[in-house]
């Protein structure tokens, strides 16, 4: 089985990817191209699929990754080991060879990058992490590297989408007691409770932060158990683990 990687056209030009479960060498629930460390698969075929899945994006480039916490905190991709990764939601680099890496199951994975001035970052936008501003925080850190904000490009992967999003009252509350016009990404459920739109939310933050191309690859990972990881669908089916998907973002060697 081969490896799915979608590309998103606002990053044309740029190496980058938004991987699935497929193509990978993991079993079971887990099957196949698992790529979390905290999943409870065997850390050798996690290596593997993550091996599997830098190569599928820009072969030879050391894929560097973080710590995630559902923070805003971004950090510039270094040297570190992956059993030493610094918390934060986010990475920025300048650096060419270098993949970044975010790991999801149903928060939106977002890649952003300024190709003229050879600047990409990848930020993990959970719900916490988006209404903490981790988009904003990501397109700070690239400034500082360089980029300008006019010239950013964005494209959000595949995360869990509205229909399959259900919440509760206090989770509206909390969004739209930050900013009432919040009140828009919500709608009612069959079930009477609302359910929230992650993906229009992270596009609209982008745009809202002055980023003109962003791109939405509108892919529901709860409802695709063939080519995605869901956190929610394997706690409503009763799974003691779950997978996560890599997405990868990076530039080419000069």
């Amino acid at each position: 089985m081969t490896i799915e990687v979608l590309t998103a056209s606002a990053l044309q030009g740029v190496p980058h990817g938004f991987l699935g479960r497929s193509g990978g060498v993991s079993t079971g629930a887990l099957a196949s191209l698992n790529v979390g460390w905290g999943s409870g698969d065997d850390p050798a075929l996690v290596a593997e699929n993550r091996r599997r899945a830098a190569h599928a994006v820009l072969p030879g480039a050391r894929l560097v990754a973080v710590h995630q916490i559902h923070s805003a905190e971004v950090v510039e991709a270094g040297e570190w080991p992956d059993t030493d990764r610094p918390p934060a939601d986010a990475l920025v680099t300048d650096r060419p060879g270098i993949l970044l890496a975010i790991l999801t199951a149903d928060c939106a994975p977002v890649l952003m990058a300024d190709l003229e001035a050879g600047v990409v970052g990848a930020a993990h936008a959970g719900w916490k992490g988006a209404l903490a501003g981790v988009t904003d925080r990501t397109i700070e850190a690239m400034e500082r590297l360089g980029a300008r904000r006019d010239c950013i490009a964005a494209a959000v992967g595949p995360c869990i989408a509205r229909a399959s999003y259900e919440v509760d009252w206090t989770f509206q509350k909390r969004f739209c007691s930050d900013d009432p016009a919040n009140d828009r990404f919500f709608v009612e459920g069959p079930s009477g409770k609302p359910h929230f739109d992650l993906e229009t939310y992270v596009v609209a933050r982008l745009a809202s932060f002055g980023i003109a191309r962003v791109e939405a690859l509108g892919q529901d990972t709860y409802t695709q158990p063939d080519r995605f990881f869901s956190y929610r669908r394997a706690t409503h089916r009763g799974e003691p683990n779950y997978g996560r998907q890599i997405s990868l973002i990076g530039l080419p060697d000069k």
